[in-house]
């Protein structure tokens, strides 16, 4: 199950937003059908890449065992 706060790995790229499969986001607010999730994907330095809605199709929950990836993206919210 996801919850608030929680954070998500993504699914599939979303292209117009410089995300790709396996970017990692934090859950900033759940649905009451509990489907629906606002993630936002941030930089390292806390900057705003995205806030999406997404679904449990496009999302899943982080694994303890994982590791996080740096990588460069080009496009950041102001």
């Amino acid at each position: 199950m996801i919850h608030e706060l929680d954070l998500v790995v993504l699914n599939h790229e979303v292209p117009e937003h410089g995300l790709k499969s396996g970017d990692v986001g934090t859950v900033v607010h759940c649905y009451e059908d509990g489907i629906g999730f606002e993630v936002e994907f941030v930089t390292a330095e806390g900057k705003t890449l995205a806030l999406l809605t997404l679904t449990q199709a496009d999302i899943r929950p982080f694994q303890r065992a994982e590791i996080l990836h740096a990588r460069e993206v080009e496009t950041v919210l102001v």
